[in-house]
């Protein structure tokens, strides 16, 4: 932070001036040429469509566009699990959530698991973590605890407070989150005092609180956290022009799973749309703050000569739905939730990529051991993302052989009445629900009404919501075999049609997914 305040657009692009000096010869890998330090920051909740157009319109993101200009960035990057405790344990495993057993945030890692890291300080690499880690536990209200073991009575919970807006501090106050800020400050000057002085290689991690909502004192300690808190100079960083105000279907024409969420997260009531407007202001202005910190980080590599020599990744645990689908939070396969950030710069990596393959946060293992050269397990649920940032076809680099060409998502937390699977291929979103009973899956993709040949009516129901992403707009459920609204009670007759039903739906998405 130069003179009070976080390093911009141009100081950001002064760094790679002075970034070949300054830093000691790393020692070179049995390959021959020293291996690359690497550096994560991880935040928890920031919406990964932000980091592209249309998105990136909302919020001046000046480290994140630095990363761009200068390195990569992932289209179509998922969470493995949208919440903060099982999907930091499928970053730091390699592996999907139903193999770490993470089911909610008091279920994690086992303590002695051995990740990513671990397993580079065994090879040889200088280790270090600051701020938020959460893949061996994380922390749940006492309703959540509850509700996530509870959610088949015939009763609504509340477990959030009523999602509100916070403005603390004048156009000085740059610090907010100030736990953020002091990590940051231990990170920065961890580099400039002991990295810049290693003769091995290091990896760095630092994990970010921000921009997850702050806790909501009014509603009491048994509930999570429901405010949007930020500071006017981090608000004058939002277009407010550019902000959508997403349309809510009504309540009684609600998805089972997300009338459930909404209820849960305190999202039926009233809202105007000033008071949605402002949810969404508040947040870009706390991802925004979020930026600052990553350029910090970038600052002080640049400012050691660390920066042309170190693999530099940011990502987040998760999304948030910032009042899309009436509900805020994660804890959904919406892509304001499930879509991450996910952005590499550093040695070897092409410049101003823009990747569309799909990728989550399982390829973060091995990507990590393919960086030190150290040999990838084979039961892994992730793949390396080095052939694609270096644009090499996998059987060059893994005898695992290409990459799948989906990725897997799935929650089993609270807030949701029902487990939640997603698979996300090509165009299409497929998710599935699993609650024992009647809850039908859906099919979202970018279907063009043209190609169909249906009724008006029907094109119009295939039409995409508001919520449009750059290369999958998200269309309302597209029912193919005539299904209806799930009923409440199956009989046994009615619940092996139902069955059939799903069967035959199945197979038909399967064929779409192999056909794209």
């Amino acid at each position: 932070m130069r003179g009070g305040e976080p390093l911009g657009r141009a100081g950001l692009a002064l760094l790679l001036m002075a970034a070949g000096a300054g830093a000691r010869p790393r020692p070179a890998a049995p390959g021959g040429q020293p291996r690359s330090s690497v550096v994560l920051v991880a935040c928890d909740s920031l919406d990964g469509r932000l980091t592209f157009f249309p998105g990136n319109q909302t919020v001046d993101l000046p480290s994140v566009n630095f990363m761009k200009r200068y390195g990569a960035v992932f289209l179509n990057a998922y969470t493995n699990s949208p919440i903060c405790c099982p999907s930091r344990a499928a970053m730091w495993s390699g592996l999907f959530t139903h193999l770490t057993e993470s089911w909610n945030n008091f279920k994690g890692l086992d303590p002695d698991y051995v990740t990513w890291m671990d397993l580079m300080e065994q090879n040889g690499y200088h280790t270090q973590k600051f701020g938020k880690l959460d893949y061996t536990s994380g922390h749940h209200s006492v309703s959540n605890r509850v509700e996530a073991w509870t959610r088949d009575v015939h009763f609504l919970l509340r477990q959030e407070g009523r999602p509100m807006v916070n403005l603390t501090g004048d156009r000085k106050r740059v610090r907010v989150m100030e736990a953020d800020w002091r990590n940051t400050d231990k990170a920065v000057n961890w580099i400039k005092e002991e990295a810049v002085n290693l003769t091995q290689p290091f990896v760095l991690y630092l994990g970010l609180n921000l921009p997850h909502p702050y806790p909501s004192p009014y509603a009491g300690e048994n509930f999570g956290s429901s405010t949007f808190l930020t500071s006017p100079y981090w608000l004058e960083k939002v277009n407010y022009e550019a902000i959508k105000i997403p349309k809510w279907s009504s309540l009684s024409e609600m998805h089972p799973v997300d009338y459930y969420s909404s209820y849960t997260k305190n999202c039926t009531g009233e809202f105007t749309e000033e008071e949605v407007r402002n949810i969404r202001a508040f947040y870009y202005a706390m991802c925004a703050e979020t930026d600052a910190m990553l350029g910090e980080i970038i600052s002080a590599l640049g400012d050691t000569g660390l920066l042309r020599k170190a693999v530099v990744i940011f990502t987040a645990d998760h999304g948030e739905l910032a009042m899309e689908h009436r509900q805020f939070y994660k804890m959904s396969m919406y892509e304001g939730s499930s879509h991450v950030p996910l952005l590499v710069m550093g040695p070897g990596v092409k410049e101003q990529q823009e990747i569309p393959n799909v990728v989550s946060l399982v390829d973060i293992y091995p990507t990590m051991l393919d960086i030190a050269r150290i040999p990838v397990p084979q039961n892994l649920s992730g793949y390396s993302l080095i052939p694609l940032l270096h644009k090499k076809t996998e059987s060059e680099v893994s005898p695992r052989g290409p990459r799948p060409s989906w990725v897997l998502s799935e929650f089993h937390g609270c807030n949701v009445n029902s487990s939640v699977y997603m698979l996300r291929t090509g165009k299409w979103k497929y998710i599935a629900y699993s609650d024992g009973c009647s809850v039908l899956p859906q099919l979202f993709g970018a279907l063009n009404p043209r190609r169909h040949r249906r009724s008006k009516k029907t094109a119009e129901h295939l039409k995409p919501k508001e919520d449009n992403f750059v290369h999958l707009p998200e269309g309302k459920p597209v029912n193919l075999n005539g299904l209806t609204k799930p009923c409440t009670v199956c009989s046994h007759q009615e619940d092996q049609q139902r069955r059939s039903n799903e069967m035959s739906l199945e197979s038909t998405v399967m064929v779409s997914f192999s056909s794209t």
